[in-house]
């Protein structure tokens, strides 16, 4: 029998705090599954750890729900590691969450309870608030988003997680999506369909350290952009056109100044200052440019995303006395 819900986590470096985190993930989907006659299963998606993560993942019992654990043969990124839950997940409906302990698994009801008594086809998760991070990750955040909706067809929830369940349609439209470089909070959202929006608050992360480093969190943000909006496009062709048009207003100015009140025209200080912002914009547009020619040579090329380096499933079995 094929589960009814998947819930997909990725992992990486969580050896620490695997074995908690999935006795409380198991307790809150065992009890959903007892409450609504639901069969359910749990993905771990390990994306090439340093620590023995697989290891102690593929020995963990499974306490009532049948157990995947697929391990990556190196670190592809977490959204390789989505897609390889996606890929490999059997259930009809899809619950993505984080493996560190933030997620709090109890709003699994809460989740369910949207997709089964509401009939919404995907709710994801919003921060209640950032009050808790740094001003600087704050701005950087709020930035982001701005720039990614800018000019958009289809907005983006700021602030939303990749905490989210999928119904049965909305995953069979997730799957459809050709394209190898994703951005899933982007699209999860396009897919269109009923959703909602669940305010919650992070958990206290209890073990290990988060391997999002500014640079990690940098390069996640180009490639959401690139992957998934033409902003950056959009901006360097419009700052251009203000560049030309500054310059021949500029240029009108000293030729009406050299005509009629006969001020000598500046020489090298302006010409330097306009070559040097010109060719700077140059560069700039090249390299935005050059982004999106890297994922598009990524596309044609149409290597596999990620390569399994193991497999098992564990069939459920009952919890034990006192679990």
């Amino acid at each position: 029998m094929t589960p009814d819900l998947s819930i997909v986590v990725p992992l990486y470096n969580e050896a620490s705090g695997i074995e908690t985190f999935h006795r409380r993930l198991c307790g809150c989907a065992g009890q959903v599954a007892a409450a609504r006659g639901l069969r359910v299963e749990i993905v771990y998606v390990d994306d090439g750890s340093r620590d023995d993560t697989a290891v102690r993942a593929a020995q963990m019992p499974t306490l009532g729900v049948d157990v995947q654990v697929v391990a990556l043969s190196r670190n592809f990124g977490k959204e390789a590691a989505l897609m390889a839950g996606l890929d490999h997940a059997r259930g009809d409906a899809l619950l993505f969450m984080d493996g560190d302990g933030q997620h709090p698994p109890e709003m699994i009801e809460t989740f369910v309870s949207l997709w089964r008594d509401e009939g919404y086809d995907v709710a994801y998760a919003v921060k209640a608030d950032r009050l808790d991070e740094p001003t600087s990750r704050r701005l950087f955040v709020k930035s982001f988003y701005r720039l990614l909706n800018f000019g958009a067809s289809t907005r983006i929830p700021e602030d939303a997680a990749d905490f989210r369940l999928l119904s049965p349609r909305a995953v069979a439209a997730l799957r459809r999506l050709p394209e190898r470089n994703r951005f899933f909070k982007g699209l999860s959202n396009w897919i269109g369909f009923r959703q909602v929006a669940v305010p919650y608050r992070p958990d206290v992360r209890r073990f290990g350290n988060s391997s999002w480093s500014f640079w990690r969190l940098l390069g996640l943000s180009m490639e959401g952009l690139t992957s998934f909006s033409p902003a950056p496009l959009r901006i360097a062709a419009m700052a251009g056109a203000g560049l030309a048009g500054a310059a021949l207003l500029y240029g009108f100015w000293i030729t009406m100044e050299w005509l009629f009140w006969g001020i000598p025209v500046p020489g090298y200080p302006s010409l330097m200052v306009s070559i040097m912002v010109i060719g700077g914009m140059q560069l700039l547009v090249m390299g935005v440019m050059g982004e999106y020619v890297a994922r598009i040579l990524s596309e044609i090329k149409a290597r596999p995303v990620y390569f399994v380096a193991s497999h098992v499933l564990h069939p459920a079995s009952p919890p034990a006395s006192g679990e």
